[in-house]
């Protein structure tokens, strides 16, 4: 049975975890807050980019960019969006459990894969499995904040990687946020180009639902400056999509700790007053004892 300094002295330890644990939820939820903004103002203008393109990559006279051609899909390359650091509940798990079962797959079909981790996390998680994939890992890109120069350049890489023949897919895996605690894995092809299901849908409806628009400049010439723009941008809105879900979930985790600490605190606090009203009984007993000895 632990003495009551050693019971003590764990009360005082689960203290200083409970001072630590939420400290780290109010700065969570500072930085939530500013991230879910970032997120709701940049979502739009992605969105929306992404069906104009769409729109354009389904039409018959709108030629044939080097981003939209399918060269096969034997080479794959697999862009992993994690966080730099831990202690953020299952975030970090989710994500790479879900690029394992997709890795997973690919291996089968006897593809080629590469994976570009963004965020240490991935890499650390992924390096025993599937190390000899790993190209290379991309950090701190939060740091200070997200920002869209970081994601120019990151496009910038794959678009050469895909010119240099070096693959034929490109899928980036994030975590897009819902709410502190909620938060979805997803997998969006990057290149070729693939044009949103609802776009396809409407096209293949034709009619009044199929619009038609007329570009200009040209629609090749919209096409040449948008797409690798838009590579930019999908990649920019999935690091912020990432980075809201990175800071909800530890909000929530750090949330939960707290908690659980003040459980515990309340348990051992009771255990220290058993032990302690045991080692007074105990001591009375001795003193009533010794004087009916004498």
């Amino acid at each position: 049975m632990p003495s009551l300094k050693d019971i003590k002295k764990r009360i005082s330890s689960v203290k200083n975890t409970q001072q630590i644990t939420k400290a780290m939820k109010m700065v969570s939820a500072a930085k939530l807050r500013r991230a879910q903004d970032a997120v709701v103002a940049a979502r739009p203008y992605a969105d929306k980019m992404l069906d104009v393109l769409s729109n354009l990559a389904l039409r018959e006279e709108s030629g044939v960019h080097p981003l939209l051609q399918e060269r096969g899909k034997g080479k794959a390359l697999i862009v992993l969006m994690t966080a730099d650091r831990g202690l953020c509940g299952g975030f970090n798990s989710n994500i790479v459990r879900d690029a394992r079962q997709f890795i997973r797959k690919l291996l089968e079909d006897g593809k080629t894969v590469k994976i570009l981790c963004v965020g240490r996390k991935g890499r650390d998680q992924l390096r025993r499995q599937y190390g000899e994939l790993i190209i290379d890992t991309i950090e701190d890109v939060t740091k200070p904040r997200p920002s869209f120069e970081k994601s120019e350049a990151i496009a910038e890489r794959i678009t050469r990687m895909f010119e240099d023949g070096e693959f034929d897919v490109c899928t980036m895996i994030y975590a897009e946020f819902k709410s502190a605690i909620t938060q979805f894995v997803r997998r969006q092809q990057l290149i070729p180009f693939a044009p949103a299901e609802e776009e396809k849908e409407v096209s293949e409806a034709g009619g009044a639902q199929g619009a038609s628009y007329e570009y200009e400049p040209s629609e090749e010439e919209i096409l040449e400056a948008l797409l690798p723009r838009n590579l930019a941008v999908q990649i920019y809105k999935a690091i912020l999509e990432n980075n809201a879900s990175e800071q909800g979930s530890r909000m929530t985790a750090m949330d939960n700790a707290t908690r659980n600490a003040g459980e515990m605190i309340n348990h051992l606090t009771q255990i220290y007053n058993r032990t302690r009203q045991a080692v007074i009984t105990r001591e009375l007993i001795e003193i009533i004892s010794a004087k009916e000895a004498l």
